[in-house]
C-alpha cells in the first residue's frame, strides 16, 4: 500500500490476561485481512507474533511483536504484547508508542485480573481502550455476567456494540448495536439473519447506553439525543472516536479468534473510530514538556524496543514521532550528541521484515546496526528534542549465575550485554564480596528464559542458584588483647609486639588511634599496625566476614632493634586482632532493607502476615492519594528473605500488589539464624 498518510495510520495494543487469545486474535486480524495464508495457532508454533524459539517452545509470548495490517485504506499496526507479569516491560514498551489499547478476555474464564492490570497500565498510558470477549465458540459462556463485571469494575463507560446471541447455550450470531442487525458466520464469512427480538430489553437498554455514551461527546448530538432524532453513520463515527479518544465510551467487542467471527466487525470499527497518531497534537518531552506533532516537520523518531539478534545484529524498532523518515537519512541522538545514519529502514510484521524508503509521523518500522543508539533514545534532525522515557519495572529478583563449562565467564558477560540493551527490566552485578555473577529479573520465570537465551543465542549454557547474602561481622564489648610475632631463623629475625584495645566503633570501618608512651613502639610502626588491622578486617572470627565499626586504639607493646619491621608488627597486629575479637562478643549484621508495598485494602492483611514471617517490621500504613482502595505498607526486612518476594507477593495478591526495596543498613542476626549462618560457612570452606 503506497503513500500511507499519518491520519490513515492505527497503532494498537493488544493487551490482557496470559493465554486469554491476544496472539490468536492477531493471527485472525491478519488472516482476515489477507496478510497471511493461513490460520496459525499457538498450540502448534506456527503463529505470525510468537516466532522466537522460547515462545514456540512454551506456547506464550515473551515479547511484544508487530503485526501490520493494511485494511479498509488504512495501516492499522496491531502490537501483540505478553500477559504473563515476568515479561510487564514488553507492555510497557507497546504503550508508549499507540494511541489504542484492547484487552482481550477470556469468554470462559470471565474478566481475570490480567484485564484489571491491562486496563489500569492502559489509563496510566492515556490510551483509548476497548475490550475484545475472545473465545465466544465456546458452549456455556455468560456474555451477560461478564458485561456485568466490566461495569462493575471499570464504570458506566463500558459499551457493549457486538453482542452474541445465544441458543440453547451455545453462541448462533451476533447482533450489531448501533444499526440493530444481526449476522451469523461460516467459515468467518459473515451472514445477515433476522434480529429475534429488536425491541427486546437488553437491545434497548445497550442502545441506550451507547447513545447515551455518543450524545455526550458534542453539544449538537446532545440536543439530537433529548430531541430523540437519530445519528448519522458519519456522526456516530466520529462520536465514538471521540469518545474513545476522551475515555467517556470503551466499547466492547466479542467474537471467535479460532473461528473468525466477529473479526470483520471488529477490524471495521478500528478502521473507522480508533484513534490516529495525529489525533492529538503534542507529544510529551522528557522534561514534561509538550512537543508539537507536525507531520511535514523536522524528522524524529523514537527507539522504544532493541532486539539482539545473533545474525542481523542490534535491531533498533522506533515509532516515526515527528515528520517523515527516508533511507540514508542522518539524525542526532539527543542523549549522546552521536549522529547515526538509518541505511535501511523495515516494516516488521513478526520476524519477517519488509524494506521500505521512507516512513511517515506515526508509523512503526525498525532499522538495524545502530551503533549509538538504544532503548529510549531521541534521535532527529537537530539532535534537540527528547521524548518522554518509558519507565521500566525495577527487578527484584535475583539469582546467581555460573558457567556449565570452566571458561565461559566472558562468553556470559558479552551475552548478558547484549541482552541488557534488549531488556532493560534486567539488571547485572558481578558481585566481587560474594563472588558471584548476579542477575536480576522481575520473576523466577524472565530468568529462566534469560538462561535458555543465553544457550541458544551465545553458545553457553548456565546454571542459577541463590544469590549469596554480604553478611558483615562485628562486636559488641571493648577487650584488651596482645599479638606478638616472633621468629628467629638464623640472620636477621622477625619481632613485632602489639597490645591493642578494641571496642565498637561508629564509623563503618575502622576508627585507629595510639596511645603510646615511652616509644614502646615507634612511630614508624604505627602505619603498619593500622593496615595490619584493616587486612585482618577482611574476614571476620566467626565466619569469614567483613568486619565493620571497629574501633582499635594500640596502647602497649615492645621492638627489636634489629629484627623489628613494618611486615612483623603487621602480623603482630593480625594476631591481637584474632585474640580480641574473640572474646569481645562478635556477632554476624545482615542488611536490611527498607520495602514500600501497594496493595489493593483487602488484600492488605495477607501482605503484613506474610512481611512478619519474613522477620520483617512494619513501620506504618496509609492510604494511596492516587490510587482508591490501594494502601500503602511501609517495612524492614532483611534481604536474605527478599529473595523470593517477587514471585511470593504475585501469587499472593494474584499481581495486583507491586513493590520497592533498597537496603538501607545493617543489623544484629538473631542467634538461631547466625549459628545457620555459621554452619553454611564451615560447609562451603570445607567442600
Amino acid at each position: 500500500m503506497a503513500n500511507i498518510l499519518s491520519r490513515q495510520i492505527r497503532n494498537v495494543c493488544l493487551l490482557g490476561h496470559g493465554g486469554s487469545g491476544k496472539t490468536s486474535l492477531a493471527e485472525a486480524l491478519l488472516y482476515y485481512a489477507k496478510e497471511t495464508d493461513r490460520l496459525g495457532k499457538t498450540s502448534e508454533g506456527n503463529t505470525v507474533c510468537d516466532f522466537d524459539p522460547e515462545e514456540v517452545k512454551r506456547e506464550m509470548s515473551i515479547s511484544a511483536a508487530i503485526a501490520p495490517i493494511f485494511y479498509d485504506n488504512k495501516k492499522i499496526n496491531f502490537i501483540d504484547t505478553p500477559g504473563y507479569l515476568d515479561f510487564s516491560a514488553e507492555v510497557e514498551q507497546a504503550l508508549r508508542i499507540v494511541r489504542n489499547a484492547v484487552i482481550v478476555i477470556d469468554a470462559k474464564s470471565g474478566v481475570e485480573v490480567g484485564a484489571e492490570l491491562a486496563w489500569q497500565k492502559a489509563t496510566d498510558a492515556g490510551v483509548a481502550k476497548a475490550f475484545f470477549i475472545n473465545r465466544m465458540d465456546e458452549d456455556n459462556i455468560n456474555f451477560t455476567a461478564i458485561l456485568n463485571n466490566l461495569k462493575e469494575l471499570f464504570g458506566n463507560v463500558i459499551c457493549p456494540l457486538y453482542v452474541p446471541l445465544f441458543e440453547n447455550h451455545k453462541t448462533v450470531g451476533y447482533v450489531d448495536i448501533i444499526a440493530v442487525k444481526a449476522y451469523k458466520y461460516n467459515n468467518g464469512v459473515a451472514e445477515e439473519i433476522p434480529v429475534p427480538d429488536p425491541n427486546a430489553d437488553w437491545i434497548l437498554e445497550y442502545r441506550a447506553m451507547l447513545f447515551e455514551a455518543l450524545a455526550q461527546t458534542s453539544d449538537e448530538l446532545m440536543l439530537k439525543y433529548f430531541d430523540d432524532i437519530p445519528f448519522t453513520d458519519d456522526e456516530i463515527t466520529d462520536a465514538l472516536q471521540a469518545g474513545l479518544k476522551i475515555g467517556t465510551i470503551v466499547p466492547v467487542f466479542s467474537g471467535s479468534a479460532a473461528t473468525l467471527d466477529g473479526i470483520d466487525y471488529f477490524l471495521h470499527k478500528v478502521s473507522k473510530s480508533f484513534t490516529s497518531p495525529v489525533s492529538r497534537t503534542h507529544e510529551v518531552s522528557e522534561d514534561g514538556e509538550e512537543i508539537e506533532i507536525n507531520p511535514d516537520g523536522e524528522t524524529a523518531l523514537f527507539i522504544f524496543k532493541t532486539v539482539a539478534d545473533p545474525f542481523v545484529g542490534k535491531m533498533s524498532f522506533f515509532k516515526v514521532m515527528n515528520g517523515t523518515l527516508k533511507k540514508d537519512q542522518v539524525l542526532k541522538n539527543s542523549h549522546n550528541g552521536q549522529e547515526e545514519k538509518i541505511a535501511r529502514i523495515y516494516c516488521a510484521r513478526g520476524k519477517k521484515q519488509t524494506e521500505v524508503e521512507e516512513m511517515v509521523c506515526g508509523d512503526i518500522g525498525l532499522t538495524t546496526k545502530l551503533t549509538f543508539a538504544n532503548t529510549n533514545d531521541t534521535l532527529s534532525v537537530s539532535g534537540d528534542i527528547t521524548y518522554r522515557k518509558i519507565t521500566f519495572p525495577k527487578p527484584y529478583y535475583s539469582m546467581a549465575i555460573e558457567p556449565l563449562a570452566k571458561g565461559d565467564e566472558d562468553k556470559i558477560s558479552q551475552g548478558i550485554s547484549k541482552l541488557l540493551e534488549e531488556d532493560l527490566s534486567l539488571n547485572y552485578v558481578n558481585n566481587a564480596e560474594t563472588k558471584q555473577m548476579v542477575i536480576s529479573g522481575l520473576g523466577d520465570v524472565h530468568l529462566d528464559v534469560l538462561s535458555s537465551k543465553l544457550k541458544t543465542r551465545f553458545g553457553t549454557s548456565v546454571k542459577l542458584s541463590p544469590e549469596k547474602i554480604a553478611y558483615r561481622e562485628t562486636i559488641k564489648k571493648s577487650v584488651q588483647a596482645e599479638g606478638k610475632h616472633k621468629k628467629q631463623s638464623g640472620g636477621h629475625g622477625q619481632y613485632g609486639h602489639v597490645k591493642i584495645e578494641f571496642g565498637p566503633g561508629e564509623a563503618e570501618g575502622l576508627t585507629f588511634s595510639e596511645t603510646i608512651f615511652g616509644g614502646s613502639v615507634p612511630k614508624n610502626f604505627h602505619p603498619a599496625v593500622e593496615k595490619g588491622l584493616l587486612e585482618a578486617m577482611e574476614k571476620g572470627v566467626l565466619a569469614g566476614f567483613p568486619v565493620v565499626n571497629l574501633k582499635a586504639n594500640l596502647y602497649d607493646g615492645s621492638y627489636h632493634d634489629v629484627d623489628s619491621s613494618e611486615m612483623a608488627f603487621k602480623l603482630a597486629a593480625h594476631l591481637a586482632y584474632k585474640e580480641g575479637l574473640k572474646n569481645a562478643n562478635p556477632v554476624i549484621l545482615e542488611p536490611l532493607g527498607t520495602l514500600t508495598v501497594e496493595v489493593p485494602d483487602a488484600l492488605m492483611g495477607d501482605v503484613i502476615g506474610d512481611l512478619t514471617k519474613r522477620r520483617g517490621r512494619v513501620l506504618g500504613t496509609d492510604q494511596s492519594e492516587e490510587k482508591k482502595g490501594v494502601s500503602i505498607i511501609q517495612g524492614e526486612v532483611p534481604k536474605s528473605e527478599m529473595s523470593n518476594y517477587a514471585v511470593q507477593l504475585r501469587a499472593l495478591t494474584q499481581g495486583r500488589a507491586t513493590f520497592e526495596y533498597a537496603v538501607e543498613r545493617y543489623a544484629e542476626v538473631p542467634g538461631n539464624i547466625a549459628q545457620k549462618i555459621i554452619d553454611e560457612h564451615k560447609a562451603d570452606v570445607a567442600e
